[in-house]
């Protein structure tokens, strides 16, 4: 008889578990918290903060950051049994009711911290019937979650009265520090406010905090909780409490990464904020000190060239500056690169085998199908090197290059190197994209240069940590990237700032720099085996500046930067590949010497790639003893010549020497009694373009420049037309006629009976 009630009540037990289940099957207790986001640096140290969706200071915090001290001092205070009970402690509950009932009011609640778990993230009317949904809710919590899990739901939960809940929220907003940080009269302090936030209000009541601090500190002394010596050096601890500021630091990348990962409520960052910091400070300065010369702003990137983490990011010089833009992110605005692309060309170049680094180029005017560039000097310098052009970033030989490489395939690498508006621009572009005629952005720049200092593999920014490993793409091979960082490294060249020109100042970096049309960007980047940074300075509006340069303005800024962060770097430098050797090479050309080449210098080539063209600056040339005809083999005369070396210029460097009256020497005219017609070597007809169309106003006709280049041994030419011949000049002489409408014909023959033609189309307005 005696079991049969046991029985009922197992049976009981039975039924009110499983109704228990189906229940919370039917109706899940899930709480999900909405944080604020943190943005931490490196160390996971917060340096941004931003609102949560509902306008609260809810800082998530780690399981890390709850200290055994802070851990301890606030289960004694909320809920010492904790770790015992399975969401509802019944021994409290009883000593509640007896106490309400019997005092006729609430001296005494029950609640455990999963309870206020409950509360906090599902509040209701405080009423008997809530209570025991609360009680079990909390059972609810307890099925599905760890002990460790509720413990810092409840950390980030608690209220500090306004908008502040949360351990985390109260340490930084009050005290400045991470949880880990605070001190044992710090947690007292934190711990007491949510029951008292009105009268306990920090910065505005410390007086009654502290008291109300010390008043829990004896106690725990008399408890035995923590050692003598602790608790005094508690009670004697200032109580300095006031409400802080939210950090706000990095504020571009912060916004950005808010943007990207709406819902993550810690965005651990690369930043390193002491950097971070530093370069802010410098470039807030710098640009103070320019402002009188309307030079506004200023954008910086930094990267650690072994990881490609991102460790200092500035997109404005002063993002709190509203009247210059600054909460623009000047990191990815759109901007013209100016000279800046020239490396990756040359380094294209230099992987196709057109050029090595004494290649001799052309530097002289040059009409490009109408295009017709100028260097930045507007100067310039007949034949130079490679060495010479990339170091002082002549645009005429990089037009030149790009003709040869051709656009297409240029276009193709800046795509391959992650060049978004590039990408978008690529069937407008043409020749004057390597002078600065597309857009880019800092950021995709410093990724490009990084990829310089990391001997040609491109690799993707990380702005978040992550443990993947680079493994990046070659952009351009080993051997190119040593070529052309070997020349980016050159002192001696015009883009060195004036103010450097102390090499103790000077860091030991390749570095480049670009300035765009107009002056209204300046650029200057820069690697060494450690870092990667990219300077950007002008104004966000896009108004020019005439000081404006990438050697003066941007360059002293990115020679500052680096001599903050990696002075006297011991990372060594660029050690040569070994598929680069040195051969000789004829100084007049940088082919390979011929008979014509006495003197040799030595250069630098990629074996299997290089070129292997034979010198060719002079050629025989029959002429009379007197040296005043010359002779082909078809009217070469049987005795009476002689073979003589001659330049064997290109058209435009005659046309060059020419016009600046630069004198060469030149092959003398052909055999005037020779009958035979040349058919290789025709003039070159540079204007008009083939195909153009011109506009004539029918009251004022302008007139239309004939221009040609012609071999050097050509003294006249003669232009036609529509086939009728209208003028005779020197191959350099300029020719202005009014050309007739429609249609028009237009050719041009030397006196060797070499004869080219284009067709132009003109109207009237």
């Amino acid at each position: 008889m005696k079991r049969v009630p046991f029985r009922k009540l197992l049976v009981t037990a039975a039924v009110v578990v499983f109704l228990f289940l189906v229940l919370d099957f039917i109706f899940p207790f899930k709480p999900t918290i909405q944080y604020a986001t943190q943005i931490t640096d490196h160390r996971g140290t917060v340096i941004h903060a931003f609102l949560s969706g509902d306008d609260k200071w809810r800082l998530q915090t780690a399981l890390p950051e709850i200290t055994p001290l802070l851990s301890k001092t606030l289960l004694y205070k909320e809920d010492q049994y904790f770790y015992y009970h399975p969401g509802i402690n019944p021994l409290a509950i009883a000593r509640a009711a007896f106490r309400n009932v019997f005092t006729g009011k609430r001296t005494s609640g029950a609640s455990t911290i999963t309870m206020q778990v409950v509360r906090l993230t599902q509040p209701r009317e405080r009423t008997y019937f809530n209570k025991i949904i609360e009680m079990a809710r909390a059972l609810q919590l307890e099925m599905h979650f760890t002990k460790t899990e509720i413990l810092q739901m409840y950390v980030n939960l608690i209220p500090y009265g306004g908008n502040i809940e949360g351990i985390k929220s109260a340490a930084l907003l009050y005290f400045g520090k991470p949880p880990q940080l605070l001190s044992l009269a710090e947690i007292t302090a934190l711990t007491i406010i949510p029951n008292r936030p009105s009268s306990l209000r920090p910065g505005t009541r410390n007086d009654a905090l502290k008291l109300a601090r010390n008043e829990w500190l004896m106690h725990f002394e008399k408890e035995g909780l923590f050692e003598e010596n602790t608790i005094e050096d508690a009670l004697n601890e200032p109580l300095q409490v006031k409400r802080l500021q939210a950090p706000r630091n990095a504020p571009h990348l912060s916004i950005r990464l808010k943007q990207q990962y709406p819902d993550q409520p810690v965005i651990a960052t690369t930043i390193k904020i002491q950097a971070q910091k530093q370069i802010e400070e410098q470039v807030r300065n710098f640009i103070n000190r320019r402002k009188m010369m309307n030079i506004h702003n200023a954008s910086v990137l930094v990267v650690n060239n072994e990881t490609m983490e991102v460790e200092a990011y500035i997109g404005s010089a002063d993002f709190d500056n509203p009247f210059d833009g600054g909460q623009v992110d000047g990191v990815r605005a759109v901007r013209s690169p100016g000279s800046t692309l020239k490396p990756l060309l040359y380094a294209a170049a230099f992987d196709k085998g057109i050029i090595t680094p004494k290649s001799v180029l052309n530097d002289v005017p040059g009409n490009f199908s109408g295009y017709e560039p100028e260097n930045f000097d507007l100067r310039f310098n007949g034949p130079v090197t490679t060495t010479f052009a990339l170091a002082n970033s002549l645009n005429i030989p990089a037009v030149r290059i790009l003709k040869d490489v051709s656009t297409p395939f240029f276009i193709g690498k800046l795509k391959k190197a992650g060049f978004k508006t590039i990408d978008k621009q690529a069937k407008d572009l043409g020749l004057s994209m390597i002078l600065g005629g597309c857009g880019v952005t800092l950021e995709e720049l410093t990724r490009l240069f990084a990829a310089f200092a990391n001997n040609g593999k491109l690799n993707a920014l990380k702005y978040t940590q992550s443990k993947s490993a680079a493994n990046g793409q070659e952009i351009v091979s080993e051997e190119a990237t040593f070529l052309v960082t070997d020349i980016l490294t050159q002192i001696t060249r015009p883009d060195l700032p004036t103010n450097f020109d102390n090499t103790y100042h000077l860091p030991k970096i390749a570095w480049k720099t670009g300035t765009s049309y107009g002056k209204r960007d300046a650029w200057s980047i820069g690697y060494n085996k450690r870092y990667t940074v990219g300077v950007w300075v002008g104004n966000f509006s896009g108004e020019g500046v005439p000081e404006l340069s990438g050697a003066n303005t941007a360059t002293p800024l990115l020679f500052s930067i680096f001599n903050s962060l990696d002075y006297n770097s011991t990372k060594g430098w660029y050690q040569s590949p070994a598929n680069i050797s040195v051969r000789q090479v004829c100084p007049e050309t940088g082919d390979i010497p011929s008979d014509f080449c006495p003197h040799a210098i030595p250069d630098q080539y990629i074996v299997g790639v290089s070129n292997y063209k034979k010198c060719q600056h002079l050629r025989w040339v029959f002429t009379d003893p007197a040296g005043r005809i010359s002779y082909c083999t078809y009217c070469l005369p049987e005795t009476g010549f002689e073979k003589k070396a001659y330049s064997n210029l290109a058209p435009e460097l005659i046309a060059f020497n020419e016009l600046q009256k630069i004198p060469y020497q030149k092959i003398p005219p052909h055999n005037p009694k020779c009958e035979r017609v040349f058919h290789e070597g025709a003039p070159l007809i540079v204007s008009p373009n083939e195909g153009s169309e011109y506009y004539i106003q029918k009251e004022e006709p302008q007139q239309l420049q004939l221009a040609c280049q012609a071999a050097n041994d050509v003294e006249e030419v003669f232009w036609y037309i529509n086939d009728k011949l209208t003028k005779k000049a020197k191959p350099q002489e300029p020719i202005f006629i009014t050309p007739p409408m429609g249609r028009v014909k237009i050719s041009c023959s030397d006196d060797k009976g070499r004869n080219s033609d284009v067709w132009v189309m003109v109207r009237r307005m």
